[in-house]
């Protein structure tokens, strides 16, 4: 069996990628036209549209109200946290430019027995991080002191070789295009562990470069850093200085920091991490790339950020971007598979059963989070807990709440597709079967010996499904996908 590319953006965008790379023939990149061999959920259809609902059934949908959507959550969310033996959550939805709802669920200290606050518990959204980072390129890249297309080193005080005389862009940068191996040094630690600041970090180790630029997406938080790095000094602020006074201040977000450790007035306030709620507290986390993921920030908070990109940059009184510069983010995607989900400015694409959206995911060692944004309907959803929970939980608990969610809030009918026959859709299976490897990973050094322990397996099954051995259902069982449509990859959820 051969080995194609596979990329990984967090835990959930890791999952959009490696349905792109079995669109492509076994054996080939990701970038390499995809052959008419397709895959679905063999559970269900996803189409690429949202097909109109007829009004006896719009008139069975719950509506997305205070009262629904709290009645909801409460019989969600207590459940789901308990089953995976997670301390606490904090859940916050958005809609129409206000907060609808916001809750806190378990502990943010355990043996304290102190609840999770929404408008006051201070938690760690990880990557969700880089989506504050890439607001503040895109306002320096708003001012025109930055080129979306020119080469990184035009604002750096230091060098990133080209590859094969292709020099990384800013827009490569912004979707993760910059072909850097990944860097595991100094990425995250500890408190009481002293670091260097992250632009020393930058400059100390830069990573080796595996793939043209603009060619393979692989998730680099070295590449989120530098953009931190960038905003840094082209606007002649630190990077913590500028976020403060031109995203955080303006929109309100008083209780959100990227500085570590927090400031001591703050510590009394931040949850608890935990590997689950049956073992012990575990130390504050300092993240050394630190525009990627060192945000500490309260549900009520991001909130705030959620609605400034649902309202064409815009919360209140205060305009953080101008419409034309969140249309240019949130609406101008890396294609290099089509019907597939994929980068955006910054964000990435999350679509679900025809909806549109965009997030992002974030994972901290001990905390985990989701952004998602429904763009056409002014929603968005928020959710983070504080423990990775029994089995990895917290997972599952995600990606199943945002697909309830939207399941019951706006409901897509099925769309009936007709099958392949059985030879074709076998014949069709066998030839994307394989051992698959990830794109983000390292290349040039020993930890590289990880890769092999990485490989995702695609196995042919005799019904002429697929099955993927990294995609679970929430229970446990392998997921089955079915080929619906020729030359369109599985639709993940």
């Amino acid at each position: 069996m051969s080995t194609s590319k596979l990329s990984g953006l967090c835990s959930r965008c890791s999952i959009a990628f490696l349905v792109a790379a079995l669109a492509g023939s076994t054996g080939a990149a990701a970038q390499d036209a995809a052959p008419e061999v397709a895959a679905s959920p063999a559970q269900a259809s996803a189409p690429s549209s949202v097909p109109a609902t007829d009004a006896s059934a719009a008139s069975q949908v719950p509506q997305l109200t205070y009262a629904d959507l709290s009645a909801w959550l409460d019989g969600f969310m207590p459940n789901a946290i308990k089953q995976g033996d997670i301390a606490g959550a904090v859940v916050v939805v958005v809609k129409d430019g206000a907060i609808l709802v916001q809750r806190g669920y378990g502990y943010a200290d355990v043996d304290a027995e102190k609840p999770m606050d929404p408008e006051h518990t201070l938690v760690r959204p990880g990557s969700v991080s880089k989506l504050i980072t890439w607001t503040a390129l895109m306002q320096v890249i708003e001012q025109g002191k930055v080129d979306l297309d020119a080469d990184v080193n035009q604002y750096l005080d230091f060098k990133i070789p080209a590859l094969d005389g292709k020099p990384v862009t800013v827009r490569n940068v912004l979707t993760h295009t910059t072909g850097f191996e990944e860097s595991l040094k100094n990425l995250i630690s500890e408190e009481g562990n002293d670091l260097p600041g992250f632009d020393a970090l930058l400059k100390e180790h830069v990573p080796a470069r595996i793939f043209a630029p603009g060619t393979t997406p692989a998730y680099s938080n070295y590449g989120a850093s530098l953009a931190g790095y960038i905003v840094q000094r082209v606007s002649g602020m630190s990077f913590d200085d500028y976020v403060e006074k031109h995203i955080f201040a303006p929109l309100g977000m008083n209780s959100t920091t990227f500085r570590q450790p927090l400031p001591a007035d703050w510590k009394p306030r931040m949850a608890q991490g935990y590997k689950d709620a049956s073992h012990p507290a575990r130390k504050f986390e300092i993240v050394g790339a630190a525009p990627a993921g060192s945000v500490s920030t309260t549900a009520a908070d991001m909130a705030r950020f959620m609605i400034a990109h649902l309202q064409q940059g815009k919360y209140g009184e205060a305009q953080i971007l101008r419409p034309e510069t969140v249309q240019l983010m949130h609406g101008t995607p890396l294609t290099i598979l089509p019907r597939v989900n994929r980068m955006v400015l910054g964000f990435y694409e999350s679509n679900y059963k025809g909806r549109r959206m965009i997030a992002h995911g974030g994972d901290t060692e001990w905390f985990h989070s989701d952004l998602n944004l429904f763009l056409d309907e002014g929603v968005g959803l928020f959710v983070s807990v504080n423990s990775p929970g029994k089995e990895g939980a917290a997972h599952p608990l995600r990606s199943t709440l945002l697909r309830e969610f939207a399941d019951r809030y706006f409901p897509v009918p099925d769309v009936k597709s007709t099958p392949l026959d059985e030879k074709t859709a076998r014949e069709h299976a066998r030839s994307i079967a394989g051992h698959y490897w990830n794109s983000r990973r390292p290349e040039t050094n020993f930890l590289s010996l990880l890769n092999l322990a990485g490989e995702v397996k695609v196995v042919a099954n005799d019904d002429g499904t697929i099955s993927v051995s990294m995609l679970k259902s929430p229970t446990g069982e392998p997921i089955r996908w079915r080929e619906d449509t020729p030359g369109v990859p599985p639709a993940a959820s």
